[in-house]
């Protein structure tokens, strides 16, 4: 267990170096409502923009971004709108999804899917 922790959270320092690269402004880390936690909460320009991470050492069983369920999904829109709620934010919003996969000496391959889901759909 404390491996799996342990590449997860160094996949979201991945993934947020990733963004910060990209000139996203990071807002949270590990922000939490309820069940949900979403794993970053970014701008990109006006943007509001809410990242899944999913980091993996093999993909043997599937790619990283394949093991989140429409659950998972709707436990971070939730939480999503409440983020928006309690910061007052009206504008437009994103649910990405960044992959990590980490070969054995530790280098990231990184894919980042933006509008990877919607609500509502």
């Amino acid at each position: 267990m404390a491996r799996q922790q342990s590449i997860g959270k160094l996949g979201e320092d991945k993934a947020e170096s990733y963004l910060i690269g990209l000139g996203y402004a990071i807002l949270e880390r590990n922000w939490r409502f309820s069940k949900a936690e979403i794993d970053i909460i970014a701008k990109d320009g006006d943007i509001l923009v809410f990242v899944e991470v999913k980091a993996k050492t093999y993909t043997y069983f599937g790619a990283p971004e394949e093991s989140i369920s429409a659950h998972k999904e709707n436990l971070i829109i939730d939480a999503g709108n409440q983020y928006m709620l309690s910061v007052n934010h009206m504008w437009e919003i994103r649910f990405d999804i960044i992959s990590v996969i980490f070969d054995k000496n530790n280098n990231a391959t990184i894919t980042h899917f933006k509008d990877a889901f919607f609500p509502g759909l």
